[in-house]
This record gives C-alpha cells, sequence and structure tokens, in this order.
C-alpha cells in the first residue's frame, strides 16, 4: 500500500535522492533550499544505504565533488538556489564538457546579486541558455508540485545516464517550501560495482585488465579535435530534443488563448483559467515540463488555434523569447511577470490577458 506523507518540496527532492539509491550528495547552505541538505542530515542515509551526505566548504568546492563521483558512475548531485548556482556554472560546463550524468536542483530565489530569499523564477536564461561557458546544454525539468519534486529525481538520473549529460530540476521558493501530500518513490538499492560497470563502462573505476586506464576530462587542446567533440555534443542534444520533450496542456481544446508558463506560475494560471471562463473567456494553458528540451513544436501547432498567448513568469520576460521563436510571428505573444520575488494573483492574470492580447 502506498505511503502518503505531508512534506516540503525540498524535503520531498531528499527523501526521493535516498529512495532513487542516490550515492552522494554536496552541498552547501542557502535560503529557500537549505531544508535539502537539512533533511538529507536528519535522515543520515549513511547508515542505512551508505549514500555519502557532505556540506563542503563552498559550491565550487561541493560541484567539483559531484565531478568526482559522476566520473566514478556514480548517482551524484547537488542543489542550491540563484546566486550559489552562479558559482556552480564553472563546474556544471566541465561536467557537460566531460558527459558525465549527474543531477543539480536550483530553488530559485529574487536577484539580481544577492537579492531576496523570496522565490523568483528569473534564472531561465542561465539555465537553458547555458550559463557557464561554451556550447553545453542541461536536461531542465520544471516541477509544479511536491509530488514532481520527489518524482523528477529518479527521472532526472534516468535521463542524465541515458544521454551521458547533466541534468537540473529548476524550481523555485514556493514549491521549495510549500507542503502538500506527496507518494514517494518506492526505495532502490545503491548500484553494485558490476552494475555501475555495465550502466556506465567509461566511469573511472580503475584501470581495465590489460587496458589502458580510463581519463575523463573536458580539456582538449586540439582545435581540431574539440570541434569533433563539440559535433558530437550537438548531435546528442538534437536526439534529446527528439526524443525528451515533455508538456502538459489544460483546457486548449476549445481555447481562443493561451497562457504559457512553467512551475508555481502554471499553478496560478490554472485559478486564472476558472476566473477567465467565468467570464467568457476561453483560455487554456501548456506547461513545459522540459525547459530544455522545449515543447516548440506543440507550441507552433496551438498557434494555429488560438489567437493569442500570454506567458506567465516570475520575471522581467526569459521564456517568452522561447515561446515567440516557437510561433514565429503567427499570433501575439505576450509576457507578464512579477520580480524580486512577488508572486502574481490570479486576477493580475486575468486582467493582463484582457489588456495585453485580447484588448
Amino acid at each position: 500500500m502506498e505511503e502518503v506523507k505531508l512534506m516540503k518540496g525540498n524535503e520531498a527532492i531528499a527523501h526521493a535522492a535516498i529512495r532513487n539509491g542516490v550515492d552522494g550528495y554536496f552541498g552547501y547552505p542557502i535560503t529557500p533550499q537549505s531544508e535539502i541538505l537539512e533533511t538529507l542530515m536528519d535522515e543520515r542515509p549513511w547508515n542505512t544505504t551508505g549514500m555519502v551526505v557532505l556540506q563542503a566548504e563552498s559550491e565550487v568546492a561541493a560541484i567539483n565533488m559531484v565531478y568526482g563521483g559522476a566520473g566514478c558512475g556514480k548517482k551524484a548531485m547537488t542543489s542550491s538556489s540563484s546566486p550559489g548556482i552562479s558559482l556552480k556554472l564553472e563546474g556544471i560546463s566541465y561536467l557537460a564538457g566531460a558527459e558525465l550524468p549527474c543531477l543539480i536542483v536550483n530553488v530559485m530565489r529574487g536577484g539580481p546579486g544577492l537579492g531576496t530569499i523570496q522565490p523568483s523564477q528569473a534564472d531561465y536564461f542561465q539555465t537553458v541558455k547555458g550559463g557557464g561557458h561554451g556550447d553545453y546544454r542541461l536536461i531542465t525539468l520544471a516541477p509544479s508540485s511536491v509530488q514532481e519534486m520527489a518524482d523528477f529525481v529518479g527521472l532526472a538520473f534516468d535521463l542524465a545516464f541515458k544521454y551521458r549529460n547533466p541534468a537540473m530540476i529548476l524550481t523555485d521558493g514556493i514549491i521549495g517550501q510549500m507542503m502538500e501530500k506527496v507518494v514517494l518513490p518506492p526505495m532502490k538499492p545503491r548500484w553494485t560495482d558490476e552494475e555501475i560497470a555495465e550502466i556506465a563502462p567509461w566511469g573511472t573505476m580503475g584501470k581495465p585488465k590489460g587496458g589502458q586506464p580510463r581519463i575523463i576530462t573536458s580539456l582538449e587542446l586540439d582545435p581540431a579535435v574539440m570541434e569533433q567533440n563539440n559535433f558530437r555534443f550537438q548531435a546528442k542534444y538534437k536526439q534529446i530534443e527528439e526524443n525528451e520533450v515533455r508538456y502538459e496542456e489544460m483546457n486548449t481544446e476549445d481555447a481562443d488563448y493561451l497562457f504559457v508558463a512553467f512551475g508555481s506560475s502554471a499553478r496560478i494560471c490554472q485559478k486564472a483559467i476558472e476566473l477567465a471562463r467565468e467570464e467568457g473567456i476561453k483560455v487554456g494553458i501548456l506547461r513545459p515540463i522540459t525547459l530544455w528540451p522545449f515543447p516548440t513544436k506543440r507550441l507552433a501547432e496551438l498557434a494555429n488555434q488560438v489567437k493569442g498567448m500570454l506567458t506567465v513568469e516570475m520575471n522581467a520576460g526569459q521564456m517568452v523569447e522561447d515561446v515567440r521563436l516557437a510561433v514565429n510571428g503567427k499570433i501575439p505573444v505576450e509576457h507578464y511577470g512579477r520580480m524580486g520575488g512577488m508572486i502574481p494573483s490570479p486576477d493580475e492574470v486575468v486582467i493582463a490577458l484582457k489588456e495585453k492580447v485580447i484588448k
């Protein structure tokens, strides 16, 4: 029988990590994601599953510890919030360049700078447009509930190992701090060394008998070879875009207008849909679950059906650029957002739809 528990989104991440057989978590406290590390410390998984939980001396140290664990074919992860993720970006680019699977969790807060500890969605550009240096991509999942916070840990690792690529759960302080009912995943044992050798044969688990030592690095001084590496990366990214797009639709069958929103903003839009339909305005929502790869094709199809779209984001207008690229000028696409930790209300969203899109 499934066990239903009441917990915060951050706590769900921690419990799901233990239950998905994660080998190592390396992090550093920062609001509003500190409960991930705190919950892991409280649960003491090193006594049950053998999972390593370590508070590093800095965010830079933490992401490089993830590099070391991932390089051994282990399930390694970290978490932070916006300024902390900025400090990890060099290491994240190294992970992508070395093609190492891992999980990074970003519970976004308001910025720029140290900003506020209140929720935001202003790290969209940083996450899906690279953030660190070089041409790389992060598989990016955007949960909108505590249940998805738990579910996406396993999914993120599955995708990361399938494509040998870092994955990120991009969420915000609302989802991280709110409490909801959640069904935790079943307990999975950590991989044995034999399983790792099969799942991650590239891992640096010692020198193979009679073979050359395995070396994992993102460094390549020959530009011709580095270009070939980049061609391989881009081919992999294209494959991910073809196979791993995920999204959710609500009330799109008869919609004249469309909200596009992710995470907590999508939850706000669900109530805005109710309010708008009470006024006779037929509006639906498309919620991207993968922010990269982005549901470009589906938005292009919906642009042939609806009269206009409104992206609702807790930022100055970031995802709206990808929606406009998908729509390619067929219909108006406008943006409504709050910034610096302010949260839009459903009433505000309906008013914005009327003023910006319906007019």
